[in-house]
C-alpha cells in the first residue's frame, strides 16, 4: 500500500510517528510532505522519518487560501505520479487532492466543528473517512464519521507506546523530585484562531513570577519568547518535552494540544483561552475525569486561585495518577487501532459503523 502523509504541525508528527514505524515495519511505503515549520521539520529528522518539504505556511486568510493551491497542486501531482492509495493526515490538501485523483482519504480531526469553520466547510465534505475522539458525538455534521475511544494525544502518550526518561531532569538543570512547572505559549495564527485570545504578557509575567516562588519555571511557546520571560525559556531538544513535562508539578498554558498532553500524562494542567469551554475533548477530559481545568482570559484571578489551591497540594502525583488510570481504563491504543483501520480500509469503516465496540480490541 502507498500511503502519502501530509504534516501541517509539530504535534501531527507525534500522532502519525509509530504508525509510520509500525506501517513501513508491514512493508507499507508512506510519503511524508510537510509545510516549512522548523520545529516538525527537527522532529521527523530525530524520528528518522524522510520527508518532502512543500513550502511556507501563510499568516493571513487570503494567504492561506492562496499557499492552499500550491500546496494542493503538490499533492496532486504526487499522488498520480506515486499512484498513492490513500492520503492521510490532518490535512484539508488531502481532503481535495482525494476529489481530483483515485487517492482516497482518511482525515483525522479532534476539534470541534464551531471554532473550525473553514476545516468544516472545506475539508470535511470532500473527505472519504473522518475519524474523531468519541467526545464529539452528535457535534459532527458530517454523516458516517467514526468515532474512536481516545484522544490524538494517546497515539504517542499511551503507556504502551511511551515511557518517561528521567534523563531529561539532568539535561534541563534539576534533580530528582525537584518541583518544576512547565508553561506553554500559542501563536494563535491558525485559521481557526482569528480573534481568538490567551494569556496576556502581564498574565504571562505574574504567572512566572508566582510559580517560580516554588520551583523552577520552564516556558516554551509557539511565537518568539518575549525579552521579559528569556530567562525561563526552555532549552531542551523538542522530542524530549513529553519526558520532561511527565514530572512537571503543573502545566499551565494558553493553548489545546500540550494541555491534553499533560492531561493524559497524568500532570494537572490548566488552560487559559477563548475556546475554553468549546473543545469537545478538553471538556471530557476535565468533566469526566478531572484531570484539567479551562478558562477564559477574563477569568485569570479564577485560574490563579486553582493554581495556588494545586501549588500548595502536595498530593497531586498520586491523585491524578487515579484520575489517569480511570481514563486509561475508557480509552484504546490509538495506534494499534490506526494501524487496523487504514491497513484494512475501505471494509474497516464498514466494520465500525456496523460495531463501534470492536475497537475495545486495542486497549
Amino acid at each position: 500500500m502507498k500511503i502519502l502523509l501530509d504534516i501541517g504541525h509539530p504535534a501531527h508528527v507525534h500522532l502519525y510517528r509509530n504508525f509510520y514505524k509500525e506501517m513501513t515495519e508491514k512493508g507499507h511505503r508512506i510519503l511524508v510532505t510537510v509545510k516549512d515549520i522548523p520545529v516538525a521539520k527537527e522532529l521527523l529528522t530525530f524520528y528518522g522519518i524522510p520527508f518532502k518539504d512543500i513550502g511556507k505556511k501563510a499568516d493571513s486568510i487570503i494567504g492561506k487560501g492562496l499557499f492552499q493551491l500550491k500546496f494542493g497542486s503538490q499533492l496532486l501531482a504526487m499522488a498520480y505520479r506515486e499512484k498513492i492509495d490513500i492520503g492521510l493526515g490532518t490535512s484539508i490538501t488531502n481532503c481535495h487532492v482525494s476529489k481530483l485523483s483515485p487517492m482516497k482519504s482518511i482525515f483525522f480531526n479532534d476539534d470541534d466543528d464551531e471554532p473550525q469553520p473553514l476545516m468544516t466547510n472545506f475539508a470535511h465534505p470532500f473527505v472519504d473517512c473522518l475519524l474523531s475522539p468519541d467526545a464529539l458525538k452528535g457535534k459532527r455534521k458530517k454523516k458516517n464519521t467514526i468515532f474512536y475511544a481516545g484522544y490524538h494525544e494517546l497515539a504517542y502518550l499511551h503507556p504502551k507506546r511511551f515511557i518517561p526518561n528521567p534523563n531529561v531532569l539532568n539535561q534541563a538543570g534539576l534533580s530528582s523530585g525537584e518541583t518544576f512547572f512547565v508553561m506553554r505559549f500559542n501563536a494563535f495564527k491558525a485559521h481557526h484562531d482569528v480573534g481568538a485570545k490567551g494569556l496576556s504578557l502581564e498574565n504571562k509575567i505574574y504567572l512566572a513570577n508566582y510559580l517560580s516562588g516554588f520551583g523552577k519555571v520552564f516556558i516554551t511557546t509557539e511565537a518568539e519568547i518575549e525579552p521579559v520571560l528569556r530567562q525561563y525559556q526552555l532549552k531542551i531538544p523538542p522530542h524530549k518535552i513529553h519526558s520532561l513535562m511527565s514530572y512537571a508539578k503543573l502545566f499551565v498554558g494558553d493553548g489545546q494540544t500540550m494541555t491534553s498532553e499533560a492531561a493524559v500524562l497524568g500532570v494537572p494542567a490548566l488552560r487559559c483561552n477563548s475556546f475554553s469551554g468549546c473543545v469537545s475533548y478538553l471538556e471530557e477530559q476535565e468533566q469526566k475525569y478531572g484531570l484539567t481545568y479551562s478558562f477564559k482570559p477574563d477569568n485569570f484571578d479564577n485560574m490563579m486561585l486553582r493554581i495556588k489551591e494545586l501549588v500548595n497540594n502536595h498530593d497531586t502525583k498520586k491523585e491524578w495518577s487515579k484520575k489517569r488510570d480511570k481514563m486509561l481504563n475508557d480509552k484504546i491504543d490509538l495506534t494499534a487501532f490506526m494501524v487496523w483501520f487504514v491497513e484494512n480500509y475501505p471494509e474497516s469503516k464498514r466494520i465500525m459503523l456496523d460495531n463501534p465496540d470492536c475497537q475495545f480490541r486495542f486497549k
